[in-house]
């Protein structure tokens, strides 16, 4: 572990005289995804963006799949200043310590994508991204993957369906207690052997947005999959905080709203690529899909309910209440303009 932080710190100092020696910006902006992902297209985008901006001043380079460093080793390297951008799932600030970002894998606590971008992107979003600075990282913005389903060789519309089932989790002890919850076992296992042990018996189900489900091929070992949005996968693009703070001024204005308008952007690809990717799998019928009804998501949520008791305290109270808040306060003007809408028709 020391040879391999000593190796970081030593490529940081390389990049770092590379990166001014032309009296430019180099910004490496690494990430595991592959470059046609809405995560790859998006920091392809940032890049060309900013380099418009700056008229080449700052240079963006773009290392996906993991070329420079794998999910295990991002982090370090970015608060060694090897790389400068990176954009890990939300569980990774979890793992790190960093209670409040677990707010994000509690089941059901963002009730449609309006609640969550108000969430992300208002006051809920900038106090979770200063909760970062201790750890050296500064929060730019939030990505999409999706909302989760469930998919297993069984039906699954009630709770009592899940029942024994050994459910292939991320590391997270709020998705353990989700699963337990639901009466199934959570399983952890690498992203690259899920197939096969969904193949071979060993697990019985995953959890997982559309997209993922339909590009690891999970339809061939799946026979069915319940539409439950019972959780949320996501990403935060972060920078080395020195490294932000030490850009001028202008150049981090031109750089936020070049994130701006990157982030629209790859979470209109995220939307459209899980859309296109349940069409793809309800045409080709190799699994069953299902919708739960109402009354049968409302079971979910009140089989769910003790999960909120147990990490309550362990989040923050305010931030779940906070989260409440905003999705009431979303319902109302909505109610209010669909309201004076009729109001309008009628006069």
């Amino acid at each position: 572990m020391k040879l391999r932080a000593t190796m970081i710190i030593v490529l940081a100092l390389l990049f770092s005289g590379f990166s001014h020696a032309k009296g430019e910006i180099v910004i490496k902006f690494s990430h595991v995804d592959a470059p046609e992902s809405p995560r790859g297209r998006a920091a392809e985008k940032f890049r060309q963006l900013v380099e418009q901006g700056t008229d080449g001043r700052v240079q963006i380079e773009v290392y996906p799949d993991g070329q420079l460093y794998n999910g295990r080793e991002e982090i370090e390297a970015l608060q060694n200043d090897a790389v400068q951008m990176l954009a890990p799932p939300l569980s990774k600030f979890g793992a790190m310590g960093i209670n409040a970002f677990d707010l994000f894998d509690l089941p059901y606590i963002f009730p449609s994508e309006e609640v969550l971008h108000r969430v992300t992107d208002g006051r809920i979003g900038k106090s979770l991204f200063r909760k970062l600075s201790p750890k050296g990282l500064t929060g730019l913005a939030f990505w999409d993957n999706g909302f989760k389903q469930m998919s297993s060789n069984n039906s699954m519309h009630s709770v009592s369906d899940l029942k024994g089932l050994k459910i292939h989790i991320s590391p997270s002890k709020v998705l353990e207690s989700q699963i337990k919850a639901l009466g199934a076992e959570p399983q952890l296992l690498p992203a690259n052997d899920i197939y096969s042990a969904l193949q071979q018996g060993l697990l019985d189900g995953a959890e997982n947005p559309v997209s993922t489900f339909h590009k690891q091929k999970l339809n061939e070992v799946q026979k069915h999959l319940t539409i439950s949005n019972h959780g949320y996968v996501g990403y935060a693009v972060i920078v080395s905080k020195k490294f932000w703070d030490d850009l001028p001024e202008d150049i981090r204005v031109i750089l936020e709203l070049a994130m701006k308008e990157a982030t629209d952007f790859e979470r209109g690809l995220a939307q459209k690529e899980n859309a296109d990717a349940l069409s793809n799998m309800i045409a080709s019928s190799s699994t069953e899909v299902y919708v739960l009804s109402d009354r049968e998501r409302t079971a979910w949520q009140r089989a769910l309910l003790p999960v909120y008791q147990q990490f309550d305290r362990v989040i923050g109270n305010y931030l779940i209440r906070s989260v409440a808040s905003t999705a009431s306060q979303l319902k109302k003007e909505k109610d209010a303009a669909n309201k004076k809408k009729k109001s309008n028709i009628n006069k």
